[in-house]
């Protein structure tokens, strides 16, 4: 199974997916004139504005719910794991693929703003497969997005989230898989089954707390290691050029596993955060859009970062030989990442560290599947348009508890392959649809750009910057 796993990932994630990732973001970020960087301070502003509906959620709600499918396991685990399968250099990737991601992320989160419709519960509903059938008015890849994101997210995805966990409570307390799995099922289904303002609610309070909290221990472990940080960053730069000749050979490797784990991690172009944005009530699409472009700075920029310093600060990564070498060396990079970030708590929490590390992981992972399951619920809805399913809804939840269960039991890098394979799936599904249909996304900002500069706070109207099927601003 895990042979033949590695085979699939393999050829989604071949050097195409890669450059296309890193192209991509710099293209984007070349059209919009580095938006990320320009109106940066002005996405810290627009988080504030906007209050939720009784069909659409706020601007923040909304980001929380995004950050809370991004902030996950792929901050701790998949850190250590692109460190000890790529070398320091996979920080510095990771940092790119954030940097230029963030224009993705814009393109994707307005374009899911301006074709997002209500359903039949009178709530927002958006993403790539309701962009791709009204801008395109191609069915028949709509639906294929739709189905390999249902898969993705409600399946292969979770798994990941639930193994972390059983990872880090087994490391903590020694609590049996089964025991921690069953937890994990249970509290997912109480919030699962409540809609999308209780996996609002939840995420908006939750989500911050667990950033925060996670990030100042962080800066403790770092503070008390400070001394090591000019080398650290030295050894991530050196390691990402193969600067120094031990790393010259895995420079590909380095750039291989920042992206791809920078992708899992900030999912800047991998087609999920759009759903969460598309449930914002906002006066302009593009409002959203940069909004979803900030946090893509939060989840790598600075969680990712603040995981990747503790690790090298702390003496984990021993540099040794061609590659350098990880402790917990018996394990894989995937079974043995909870426990890295666990000995660098340790080093400044002694006898506690695990303990909290475990906790945190805990919020993180879970609130990461609670998203899952709203974006997967989304494409289910959109199938339901069409097909009148109402059962569907009933498997997928069904379905999200037993990848739960499943990837909780199952051997980490059985977890993680899957997981990989549903990102890199709907990656290439997605960023082929931006890249096509990006125009609506680049008026939009042009439109809003012009009423910030009149001192307005702007408002949209799709047919005088000419965008059609753009129903629902129509009946604003």
């Amino acid at each position: 199974m895990e042979a033949f796993l590695g085979q699939i990932n393999s050829i989604i994630w071949s050097s195409a997916l890669i450059y296309l990732c890193l192209g991509t973001g710099l293209y984007f970020s070349v059209r919009t004139k580095f938006l990320q960087v320009r109106h940066f301070r002005h996405m810290l502003n627009i988080m504030r504005e906007g209050r939720a509906s009784d069909s659409g959620v706020s601007s923040f709600q909304a980001l929380a719910m995004s950050l809370s499918g991004r902030v996950g396991t792929g901050n701790i685990a998949g850190v250590a794991t692109a460190i000890a399968m790529g070398g320091p250099g996979a920080v510095f990737w990771m940092w790119m693929v954030a940097f230029l991601g963030a224009s993705t992320a814009y393109v994707e989160a307005t374009l899911a703003q301006i074709y997002k419709e209500k359903d039949d519960n009178g709530e927002y509903r958006g993403g790539p497969a309701y962009f791709i059938e009204k801008a395109m008015g191609q069915n028949w890849y709509a639906w294929l997005f739709a189905v390999a994101t249902i898969i993705a997210v409600g399946f292969c995805l979770p798994g990941i989230q639930a193994n972390s966990i059983v990872a880090a409570m087994g490391n903590a307390w020694s609590v049996p898989p089964i025991a921690t799995s069953s937890f994990i099922a249970l509290g997912v289904a109480l919030i699962i089954f409540g809609g999308v303002k209780r996996i609002a609610h939840f995420a908006q309070v939750v989500v911050p707390a667990m950033a925060v909290g996670y990030i100042l221990i962080a800066f403790t472990v770092m503070g008390a290691n400070i001394e090591q940080f000019p080398a650290v960053v030295k050894l991530i730069i050196n390691s990402a050029f193969g600067l120094d000749a031990g790393f010259g050979a895995i420079i590909g490797m380095a750039v291989q596993w920042g992206v791809k784990r920078g992708v899992y991690s900030n999912e800047a172009g991998q087609g999920t955060a759009p759903h969460a944005a598309a449930a914002a009530e906002v006066s302009h699409p593009a409002k959203q859009g940069l909004v979803q472009a900030f946090s893509v700075y939060v989840d790598t920029l600075l969680i990712c970062t603040a995981t990747a310093f503790m690790i090298l600060m702390t003496g984990l990564y021993n540099v040794q030989g061609a590659k350098g070498t990880m402790l917990y060396e018996g394990l894989s990079g995937y079974e043995a990442g909870p426990a890295y970030v666990q000995s660098a708590f340790d080093t400044v929490l002694p006898g506690f560290g695990s303990g909290i590390l475990a906790i945190s992981l805990l919020f993180f992972a879970f609130t990461t599947i609670i998203a899952y399951y709203y974006i997967a619920e989304t494409n289910v809805m959109f199938i339901n348009r069409k097909v009148h399913r109402p059962w569907l809804v009933l498997f997928l939840k069904a379905l999200v508890l037993t990848s739960v269960m499943y990837g909780g039991l199952k051997s980490a890098n059985i977890a993680w392959a899957l997981g990989d394979i549903g990102v890199g799936l709907m990656a290439w599904l997605n960023i082929v649809a931006i890249l096509i249909l990006q125009k609506p996304a680049m008026l939009a900002l042009k439109d809003y750009e012009v009423q910030l500069n009149e001192g307005l706070d702007p408002v949209f109207d799709p047919e005088k910057v000419g965008i059609e099927k753009a129903d629902f601003w129509l009946k604003r």
